[in-house]
């Protein structure tokens, strides 16, 4: 039963409200002095305060100062006669819950119990009779052949489910959860492995319906906005799903208007693909023929490597589109955090530039570091602690005191996407290939690669797919849901090393289904 101290010198005149909450099921304690009422703060389990502001002793703001205190999450409403605005603010910087002006009435102290002592309850039963209907909702589409908007509007309802049940975790509906993205995933891949190869033509050509590609992002949204030749920021977080951007949006709202859009990432969804594609607006393979000299080939190199040259790309698409800027493009990469730091406090001298590129890390590297730190698994055993996780890194982010700093900037006009996401992988997978074969566990290049067609998309003809093929005889493997390629050679090694690792390259709604976010300072 829910416990309530109610303080005021004139006890006496509130029988009726007191009565009322008794037959609420509420147990009300009284008292008339703010000494009376500190001690029994002190000695009473105690779930809310209603304090009288003007008592003869103690006045109620002293009174508030001190229970606050000792019992810093107790609630306190403050009772008082006098709306002055400097008494407010006084109780407010003094950590007041809420208040309510003389003389109250019963619907207002009920509003106030249920805000503070059954608000968690009351939320808590919605939430289980909606995931109850959305549950039944989804398993029923499943049963049908959906297009993309429909896996669109189920993957939001996925995330949007997830992201809410990180603060009512005592629900118990976890793990239904778990399992309904574990059948969606599932579904998802044979969506991908019967349409995906229909998105790849021009354009130009493209039916409707299909989604957005990698190489559209430009033309869709960078295009338009340097065309009004305002200050644009264009920025591509590595590796950032979507409920990672949604724990990151909610501290922006009162800064900027969001319009949010989405896109399809490309496969593989991995960087030297994905995000080369972003920045030149082209497939893999088209980079390849038209700019040889920056061509996608991953055999003796590395990840970050393939990656050098995205500002020589994205001079090459502004020069195919006929795009002049004022003053040079700007490009910057931030991969450690005392740069990223710099580039925070002089980013207002880049506001004066007509376009400026910005690539984040971090997101990419929280998610390899937790698979090479034990304590950061420690920290983000699952996927809700993942996202606390991100949501603690931005709010401490030289990402987070751009965004901060060009909030302030009238005319700014900011797009932010990522090249793929990642996808929490628990089940290993069997592959065979040779030393030349691309090293990433969610996918495979090389020749005559094998893997297990139950486990992945195996792609035999990787050019069609729009992936460069290094040499004859190339095959591509893709990995499903959230499978890993291990190879036979100390199997059983790496796949205790690589199980329950943030990975991506492969196929899974968390890896393809990404975010395009417009903000503009309000």
């Amino acid at each position: 039963m829910n416990r309530i101290l109610w303080v005021d010198d004139e006890i006496e005149l509130l029988k009726p409200h007191l009565m009322l909450l008794e037959q609420r099921g509420y147990h009300v304690i009284t008292a008339t002095n703010g000494e009376d009422a500190i001690e029994l703060v002190q000695t009473e389990p105690l779930n809310l305060v209603f304090l009288d502001e003007t008592m003869v002793g103690i006045s109620g703001l002293e009174t508030l100062s001190v229970i606050k205190e000792m019992h810093p999450s107790l609630p306190v409403v403050m009772v008082t006669k006098n709306e002055q605005e400097s008494l407010m603010e006084d109780a407010i910087g003094r950590k007041i819950d809420d208040y309510l002006t003389k003389p109250v009435n019963p619907t207002q102290i009920l509003a106030a119990c249920k805000k503070f002592l059954d608000s968690r309850r009351i939320a808590e039963a919605r939430i289980t009779q909606d995931f109850q209907q959305e549950y039944s909702s989804i398993t029923r589409r499943l049963m049908d052949r959906l297009d993309w908007s429909e896996w669109l509007d189920i993957y939001l309802k996925l995330v949007q489910r997830s992201v809410e049940l990180d603060h009512h975790a005592d629900v118990g509906l976890s793990q239904s959860l778990n399992d309904q993205w574990k059948e969606c995933n599932a579904a998802f891949c044979k969506f991908i492995e019967q349409d995906y190869l229909s998105w790849l033509g021009d354009r130009d050509k493209r039916q409707e319906g299909m989604p957005l590609l990698s190489p559209h992002i430009l033309d869709q949204f960078l295009v338009p906005r340097l065309q009004n030749g305002r200050p644009t920021f264009f920025i591509v977080v590595d590796c950032m799903r979507l409920d990672q951007w949604l724990v990151m949006e909610q501290h922006l709202r009162g800064m900027f208007s969001i319009d949010r859009h989405y896109y399809c990432g490309i496969l593989p969804t991995s960087t030297p693909y994905a995000r080369n594609s972003i920045f030149a607006g082209l497939f893999p393979t088209d980079i390849n023929k038209h700019y040889p000299q920056f061509a996608i080939d991953e055999r003796g190199t590395d990840e970050h490597t393939l990656n050098k040259n995205e500002k020589e790309l994205l001079q090459l698409f502004l020069k195919r589109r006929r795009i002049t800027l004022k003053n040079d493009l700007q490009y910057i990469k931030i991969i450690d955090t005392d740069f990223g730091k710099r580039i925070e406090q002089d980013i207002l001298r880049y506001a004066k530039n007509q376009l400026t590129a910005i690539v984040i890390n971090a997101v990419d590297m929280i998610a390899h570091s937790r698979s090479d730190y034990p304590i950061l698994k420690e920290i983000a055993p699952d996927e809700p602690a993942y996202r606390t996780l991100t949501n603690s890194w931005f709010q401490h982010s030289s990402f987070y005191g751009i965004l901060k700093y060009l909030s302030t900037v009238k005319d700014v006009q900011i797009v932010i996407t990522t090249d793929h996401g990642s996808v929490r992988c628990l089940r290993p997978s069997k592959v065979i290939g040779d030393r030349d074969t691309t090293t990433n566990l969610r996918y495979k290049i090389g020749r005559n690669v094998k893997g297990e067609e139950r486990d992945a998309m195996i792609i035999r003809n990787p050019e069609e797919y729009k992936i460069p093929a290094p040499g004859l005889a190339t095959t591509c493997v893709i990995a499903k849901e959230d499978r890993y390629f291990v190879y036979p050679t100390d199997y059983n090694k790496y796949v205790a090393k690589y199980r329950d690792s943030f990975q991506h390259g492969g196929i899974s709604l968390e890896e393809m289904i990404l975010p395009v976010v417009v903000l503009e300072p309000r």
